[in-house]
């Protein structure tokens, strides 16, 4: 069913970029090297039903397949125009490929950093440390960056604390994994720690509780928008502060730019939410005999996984309710949210395992940032090796509206492109849903 193989220079390659149909990559011989006067060899495979296209023709059911060289294959340039063509991935047979989503940074990557490099791995994957280390602070920040970035980047981050309404907090873990070599476009800097030279205009339309999730409050902490779900606030405070998260309303210290509406733990709160759950029958997500569905929110497994591994207590606790809801048929799950692949290291990996293992399902819920996640490749990389580690891709939220974050806003295009190159990368059920 393939046609003799034919040779075909660089613009036979751009013009079989434009062919409807998938390409898969392989490995041949390739006399001329890439970007010089590229040669490669060809076969044309095709439908039983559909006779094969003449090289370069247009069709909607023929298959390419391009037999490349692994110099070529691995090219970044070539790999960057097949995914902008909208291909699945570069794909090859008869050579090694990287599967990098299933590596995870094992290495004992914090000890670059001057003030860790005599940490060792005993006492960096203790959640105890990572709290006691936490950077919440500019003098904490420059204790820390001052060996690692030039003086006007803390110039700019310092101006950024002062700028920011969302209070800063940065775990030892995230911050060991900023590429401090180019920490500006780093995107996991982007997320956590803001520079006031990326700082935007609020959006017009903004307001601090941009989802209005106060107006919809019944009891001070719950949310009841959806008939049968309510969104249960129990505390205000987090392993880390996120720029973008949608509750900087409450969540976190007050800053110089917004005083916070406070959600401390607080045992008679907690007693008036369980009355309004216990009073409406009709909710059924969220320990109420109606309740079919819990779900445990937390950032932690994305920025401290080692508070699964190493706080065997908490662990225990969501065990114990997991196996105790699962014999009266009802669902726990925990939903947390990677942004970039950088995020799941060899850490990750262990505490994952260990959840799954205990059989406790984790969910994704990713936020699409401008230059953390917002392009083709970085999203198939995050989704696929999230499924590696047995976390399910569930969403990919467009960013809303939050004060202090319109440099990480993207169109609603953005989204629809990068979505459209997702499907089809891995199984349906691993595939996120953009919203």
């Amino acid at each position: 069913e393939k046609s003799p193989i034919q040779t075909f220079d660089s613009k036979d390659l751009e013009r079989c970029l434009q062919t409807p149909g998938r390409i898969i990559l392989g490995s041949t011989v390739l006399k001329d090297p890439y970007k010089q006067d590229l040669g490669a060899t060809i076969y044309q495979g095709c439908l039983k039903s559909s006779p094969c296209p003449a090289p370069g023709q247009s069709s909607k059911t023929g298959v390419l397949l391009l037999l490349l060289t692994e110099e070529i294959a691995s090219d970044p340039d070539i790999s960057k125009r097949l995914f902008i063509q909208g291909l699945p991935s570069i794909y090859s047979r008869g050579l090694s490929m990287s599967f990098s989503w299933r590596n995870f940074d094992d290495s004992e990557f914090w000890r670059h950093i001057d003030q860790w490099k005599d940490i060792d791995k005993e006492v960096f994957a203790d959640h105890r440390w990572q709290d006691r280390n936490a950077i919440t602070s500019f003098k904490k920040f420059i204790k820390i960056a001052s060996d690692l970035a030039d003086t006007s980047f803390i110039e700019d981050a310092k101006r950024g604390f002062e700028l920011a309404p969302m209070a800063v907090r940065i775990s030892p873990y995230l911050f060991s994994l900023i590429d401090w070599n180019n920490p500006v476009e780093d995107p996991v800097r982007r997320q956590f720690l803001p520079l006031a030279s990326q700082l935007q205009p609020d959006h017009p339309m903004l307001t601090f509780d941009s989802l209005h999730e106060q107006e919809d409050a019944p009891v001070k902490g719950l949310t009841h928008r959806y008939e049968d779900k309510v969104l249960f606030l129990a505390l205000d405070i987090c392993p880390v502060y996120c720029r973008f998260c949608t509750r900087s309303y409450a969540v976190g210290s007050a800053t110089p730019q917004a005083e916070k509406v406070s959600l401390k733990a607080s045992k008679n709160r907690w007693q008036d939410m369980f009355n309004y759950l216990r009073e409406n029958p009709q909710i059924e997500d969220v320990k109420i005999d109606h309740i079919r569905r819990f779900r445990f929110a937390t950032k932690g497994p994305a920025i401290m996984p080692m508070k699964i591994t190493s706080d065997l207590d908490w662990t225990n606790a969501i065990a114990i309710i997991s196996d105790k809801a699962r014999k009266q048929r009802k669902e726990v799950c925990i939903h947390t949210h990677f942004n970039h692949p950088r995020e799941l290291t060899g850490f990750t990996e262990e505490a994952m395992g260990i959840l799954f293992e205990r059989g406790i399902k984790v969910r994704n819920q990713s936020v699409f940032q401008r230059g953390v996640n917002d392009d083709a490749e970085t999203m198939i990389e995050l989704t696929k090796k999230m499924s590696y580690a047995n976390v399910q891709p569930y969403y990919v939220y467009i960013h809303d509206l939050v004060k202090g974050t319109e440099d990480l806003r993207t169109s609603v295009q953005t989204g629809l492109d990068v979505e459209k190159r997702l499907r089809g990368v891995t199984a349906g059920f691993n595939t996120p849903m953009f919203v």
